[in-house]
């Protein structure tokens, strides 16, 4: 060994001084693949940047953009409107007559055909009313009972009743 500094290296450490010499020059070899590699995915970042601003000055660029912009505030506004009509459309679909339940039957025995009829509306508290229609040879006669929360305060018929449960699902 001629070089001090390799002669004070060895001694110090006990290593000889060729396995630095080979190690340095393999993360030589190693940093320059990775400049390699980052100059080629530089090249590619390059060209997708050029493709994305081909025939694009900067004024046609920043008009697209404000159009882009308008057009989503544009898209807020309509979302805003919908969001509004929804709450309303709620609010009277609460009030709306949603469930029903229709039984028809024989009145009277001489009369066949099932031409009366027992209606049940009601919404979505279950508020709502019982339409009875009885035909007969002599007329047709139609009663209306009030119904709230599922339950009348008047006796209703047997075909009320079962109108009232298949408007409320329990039958």
């Amino acid at each position: 060994m001629n070089s001090p500094i390799l002669e004070y290296i060895y001694q110090y450490t006990g290593i000889d001084p060729a396995y630095y010499i080979f190690a340095l020059a393999f993360l030589v070899i190693v940093l320059i693949i990775l400049i390699i590699v980052m100059l080629c995915k530089s090249r590619k970042l390059k060209k997708r940047l050029e493709a994305f601003l081909e025939g694009k000055d900067a004024k046609s660029l920043e008009d697209m953009l404000l159009s882009c912009m308008e057009r989503t505030d544009h898209v807020d506004k309509m979302n805003q409107k919908i969001i509004q009509d929804m709450l309303v459309l709620q609010n009277v679909q609460g009030r709306t007559y949603q469930k029903m339940g229709m039984v028809k039957y024989d009145a009277f025995r001489e009369m066949s055909g099932e031409l009366s009829y027992a209606l049940a509306l009601l919404d979505q508290q279950e508020n709502g009313f019982v339409i009875n229609s009885v035909y007969a040879n002599e007329g047709n006669y139609s009663y209306i009972k009030e119904i709230k929360k599922g339950e009348c305060q008047i006796l209703l018929s047997e075909e009320e009743e079962k109108a009232l449960r298949k408007a409320r699902g329990t039958e």
